[in-house]
Formats: structure tokens, C-alpha cells, sequence
């Protein structure tokens, strides 16, 4: 089998496993941090955890950019740029940010996160660099990169805002679990999340590609439920938790 062939029939089981992934995680909750359960089986620190699972993305996508077919162009160092401005960050410095009170992570759950690095680095790695029809440095100047990029960078400062918040208030009060109340906290519970999200949408349209879009739509069947999970957890922890706050996007979900 050509691997073009394989690519393609890859990418459209990754939407399908996507659906099923969200519909799994609306009714259980991936066990790691506050969601642990036992029963799962040996566990590794939260911060090697974290560290094994992401480090692929950062390593493997860096791999497909070196191994690609065309020539290295403006416009796809900027997509390696901003690909490893999130992994390289969520590999090799935000595992060590983690407190020493952090829950460890179930080997089962690293493994999964590990699986899927590998699959999602591959066909974004893969499609930018070798099955695309290329990126030219007018790319840079077309719409929708430009709206894609202004997406992602908007997810991108999200996501690190909401994560020193929350890493600042922990500092602050010596507690595991805060119920914040400063800027977008008090609209939704999980804006890194959010951040999130948007950074992968950003992607998606940046890049124009199914391969961006898979990534966008495995974001958010990952992180939608944990965030309505972490809504539920919230409102039995803290006995005064807004009953109008929403776990992820303001007013919606």
C-alpha cells in the first residue's frame, strides 16, 4: 500500500475515533488529576507523565520537517514555529511546573496520550511537509492564515494566562484546587481549555488542510467533556460555585 493511500484512509478513521472518543469521555472522564480513580493500574509522577506523553509531538513533528520532500520554505518553518511554540512548552516546561502535590498519571493514560501524539504529529507532519501541494511564502499573506494565525495566537495567550493564574493562586493559598474569580474565570471554569481549543481551530484554519482540522476536532472532543467533567467536580467541591458559570464557553457549554 502506498503510504499517500494510507495517509488518506488514516485520516478519515481519526475523524471517526474522534466521535467516538467524545461520546466515551461525556460519560467517563479520562482518569488523571482531579479525576483519578483507582483501579487503573500502575502510575507514573504526574510531571514524568506529562513529559513522555507530549514529548513526541515536539520531537516527531521537528522529524517530519527535517524528512520532508520539499524544500524548507518561510511559511513552513512559521507552522514548525508555531507548532512547537505549544509542544516544546508543554513537553519540556510545563511538566516542571507541576507541584509536588500533583496526582500521578495512570501508565494506561500516558500511553493513550503517547498514541495519539504519534498519530496526530504524523498526519500533520506528514500533510504540511510531504502530501501538500506546498505553502509559499504568499501563503503567509493569504486570509486565512492570517485569520487562523490571529486565532491561534489569541488561544496561545489564553491558555498560558489562565494556566500562571491558576499556577500563581495555588502558589498563593497553599490549596490544590482554587475556585478562581479574576478576569475569564469567572465566566467559565476551564478557559485553558479554551485556550486551547482555540489554538487548534487557529491551526486548522491557518494551515487549511483536513490534517489541521482532525487536530481541531480531536481538541475539542478531548476537552469539552473534561471540561463539563471539571464543572460537575466544581459544584460539588466548592459548596458556593456560581450556578451560572459555564465549563468552557461563555453562556454555550
Amino acid at each position: 500500500m502506498a503510504e499517500s493511500v494510507f495517509f488518506q484512509i488514516l485520516l478519515r478513521s481519526w475523524f471517526v475515533l474522534a466521535i467516538v472518543m467524545f461520546v466515551v469521555l461525556l460519560r467517563l472522564p479520562a482518569p488523571y488529576g482531579r479525576h483519578s480513580t483507582a483501579g487503573w493500574g500502575a502510575a507514573l509522577s504526574s510531571r514524568t507523565g506529562w513529559l513522555l506523553m507530549e514529548a513526541p509531538a515536539s520531537l516527531l513533528f521537528l522529524l517530519w520537517f527535517l524528512l520532508g520532500s520539499r524544500a524548507a520554505s518561510v511559511a513552513s518553518i512559521v507552522f514548525l514555529l508555531m507548532w512547537e511554540a505549544h509542544y516544546f512548552h508543554r513537553a519540556f516546561l510545563y511538566p516542571f511546573t507541576l507541584g509536588k502535590t500533583a496526582r500521578p498519571m495512570p501508565v494506561i493514560v500516558v500511553l493513550f496520550g503517547v498514541v495519539f501524539n504519534v498519530v496526530n504529529t504524523y498526519l500533520n507532519g506528514r500533510y504540511l511537509f510531504t502530501f501538500s501541494a506546498g505553502y509559499g511564502s504568499e501563503w503567509l499573506l493569504d486570509f486565512r492564515f492570517v485569520v487562523g494565525a490571529l486565532v491561534f495566537c489569541a488561544g496561545y495567550v489564553l491558555n498560558r494566562y489562565s494556566d500562571h493564574a491558576l499556577r500563581r493562586e495555588r502558589t498563593m493559598t497553599g490549596v490544590r484546587y482554587c475556585r478562581m474569580e479574576c478576569g475569564i474565570f469567572r465566566y467559565i471554569c476551564c478557559p485553558n481549555y479554551l485556550g486551547e481549543i482555540l489554538i487548534w481551530t487557529g491551526w486548522a484554519v491557518a494551515t487549511w488542510s483536513l490534517a489541521g482540522l482532525s487536530f481541531a476536532v480531536w481538541t475539542a472532543a478531548n476537552l469539552l467533556p473534561r471540561a463539563r467533567a471539571h464543572l460537575r467536580w466544581s459544584r460539588a467541591y466548592f459548596k458556593d460555585y456560581p450556578a451560572n458559570r459555564k465549563a468552557v464557553i461563555p453562556g454555550l457549554w
